[in-house]
């Protein structure tokens, strides 16, 4: 029995699922299937040996790529010397005697620590060390401490710099600066939304979370004394890419230096800490480039096999079949992202569907640089749906809750998500008027 190149393109695909769901490295998975299904579709072992001796390097070996490593050491050089803690000291003696406020004060250091992150499970763990206890100490709630900190975790991903965004623009070969710009005013509109949701609950239930004293403006100055430096510096990366003073590789270098240097000056520089920092750094950036090249293979396999071609024609053959509008389609799509997000996490969403998905956008006349930040928000959204969000079980974990407590309050956020996702559809110029500016 003979396979046609598209039937080969999709037992590929789920053969990769399966190995996922195995918790088989995803990179090494999507490694071996590709080569072996360049064999099969070639009939060739040279060719498919060839491929994977090639790809690699031409892939991964450009001046762009070097952007996400530096990123990456200058999140670390700022996570490991504590500003996570004195972002949350900052905004909660700004926001802590509203009812409510150390909540929004939790929301606000995650949007503050993502900008200096940009990873979400990261943002999240660092974020629960610090608030959760001081939440529980001033007697909130555990679901409103708890939920607060997981779906402040998301926002890592959208505000720039972002991990993801780095490996969606490599990937699909738009431009870094620009999504890094369009997910700026989208990440604002999240800490916001999430912030009004805070707020209507305690009106609602008061109980859930006491006000507590006001600080003296002094105290708010004098908490900023050491996270004023982080700020300037985000400000610094984003207007100096804007502006087109540097590329988001320079950008990268310089944020890396000058994050040291803000270090050294706050007196948190030690051998020890340098070793953490750059350790770190180097297995995550390592990790990403294994999947990177992993993903690179899969889509040379899956170009092979015709499938997002072929894919892209079917859908919107049923698009105009059953009178579909391009926004339903995308709604289609994000249910898929939804329900891939549950199981796996964001990066192997990413890798696994942006060869396929992408394609279909873009065959439907989207934006590129709108559908990567609609991309990020579906993939925040999966992470924290019950039953198999991934930030559900790792905060679980990490500040010893019950994921029941999870589930029952993380609706009202997944709501506040909606409305926000449903907003950026609506207005696609919410993402795409800055970065057109640029």
């Amino acid at each position: 029995m003979e396979f046609s190149p598209f039937l080969i393109g999709v037992l590929g695909v789920v053969l990769l699922l399966v190995v996922m769901f195995l918790r088989m490295w995803v990179g090494v998975s999507m490694m071996v299937i590709s080569f072996l299904g360049c064999w099969v579709l070639t009939g060739k072992f040279e060719s498919a040996y060839q491929v994977l001796g090639s790809v690699p390097y031409s892939q991964v070996a450009s001046y762009t790529m070097v952007c996400m490593p530096l990123f990456i050491l200058m999140g670390t050089f700022l996570s490991h010397s504590d500003i996570g803690a004195d972002l949350y000291l900052f905004v909660r003696k700004c926001l802590g005697h509203i009812r409510g406020g150390l909540a929004m004060a939790t929301v606000g250091a995650c949007g503050l620590f993502a900008a200096i992150c940009g990873e979400s499970t990261a943002t999240a763990v660092t974020m629960g060390k610090i608030a959760y206890p001081e939440m529980l100490k001033f007697g909130y709630s555990k679901s409103l401490a708890s939920c607060c900190i997981v779906c402040g975790g998301t926002i890592g991903i959208l505000i720039p710099p972002s991990v993801i965004m780095i490996i969606y623009g490599v990937l699909v070969e738009e431009s870094i600066g620009r999504l890094f710009i369009a997910g700026i005013v989208p990440g604002i509109l999240q800490v916001l939304f999430y912030m009004i949701t805070i707020w209507i609950m305690c009106k609602m239930k008061p109980d859930i979370a006491p006000a507590a004293d006001k600080y003296p403006m002094k105290d708010r100055l004098a908490s900023a004394k050491s996270v004023w430096p982080a700020g300037l510096l985000f400000l610094l990366i984003i207007a100096g890419i804007y502006g087109g003073f540097f590329t988001p590789t320079e950008a990268g270098g310089l944020g890396a230096a000058i994050a040291l240097v803000i270090v050294i000056g706050l007196r948190r520089f030690s051998i020890k800490f340098f070793k953490d920092a750059t350790a770190d750094a180097l297995q995550a950036s390592t990790m990403i480039f294994c999947l990177l090249i992993g993903a690179y293979l899969f889509m040379r396999f899956t170009a092979l096999s015709g499938m997002p071609n072929t894919l892209s024609k079917m859908l919107i053959e049923f698009k105009n079949a059953h009178n579909m509008s391009p926004i339903a389609v995308i709604a289609v799509i994000m249910i898929v992202y939804f329900i891939l997000g549950m199981f796996l996490d964001s990066m192997a969403v990413l890798l696994l569907t942006v060869p396929i998905i992408y394609p279909i956008v873009i065959g439907m006349g989207f934006d590129g640089i709108w559908w990567g930040i609609m991309m990020v928000r579906f993939i925040e959204m999966s992470m924290i749906s019950p039953p198999f969000g991934l930030n559900l079980f790792v905060m679980s974990k990490s500040i010893d809750t019950s994921l029941g407590v999870l589930y029952k309050g993380v609706w009202p956020y997944l709501i506040a998500d909606t409305v926000h996702v449903v907003l950026l559809m609506a207005f696609p110029q919410i993402v795409t008027f800055l970065p057109n500016l640029m």
